[in-house]
């Protein structure tokens, strides 16, 4: 299975990539679209209907302003849809925050934090790893390497402080 990114608009992309690098280093398979959930409401609405049989897993949905586009898309599938907020240039991504978890029951959409695209990509990696061993076992390998990273620099504090 593989995660499909849509972003609302191209400006989005810069986020985007924080997504895309998550899932290439976890292997996972993926596709990119701009599809406008007010320009193209058609397109939406197609590859949403259409995400399933083509394969998708998850799909992670980017926009900002008025960011309609991941509610819209999980209007019309049953795949787990997270929401990536983007920060605009009006309320700082507030608005995008908003709109991507006021949903209306029924309809959820799992929502990262503002521009929090590597965390987008993360949550589309651990949804598919509930189905797949290997994937599961690279998020272990993952969550240690945080670990050891954060226990190195607390000695290397810990180092530096003595010389205080």
């Amino acid at each position: 299975m593989k995660v499909a990114i849509v972003m609302g608009s191209d400006s989005d992309f810069p986020i985007i990539k924080n997504c895309v690098n998550v899932l290439k280093s976890f292997g996972v398979e993926y596709e990119v679209h701009v599809i406008s959930a007010h320009r193209t409401p058609h397109k939406a609405e197609a590859f949403a209907s259409n995400a399933e049989k083509n394969g998708i897993g998850v799909i992670i949905g980017a926009a900002g302003k008025a960011a309609h586009l991941a509610g819209v898309i999980a209007a019309f599938t049953i795949l787990p849809v997270i929401g990536l907020p983007i920060k605009s240039s009006t309320m700082d991504g507030l608005d995008s925050l908003l709109s991507m978890v006021q949903m209306p029951k029924g309809i959820p959409v799992a929502t990262v934090a503002i521009d929090g695209g590597d965390n987008a990509g993360l949550l589309a990696v651990q949804i598919l790893a509930l189905s797949n061993p290997a994937l599961r076992e690279k998020l272990h390998e993952y969550k240690k390497k945080m670990a050891d990273e954060v226990n190195k620099k607390d000695l290397q504090i810990k180092e530096e402080v003595m010389k205080i």
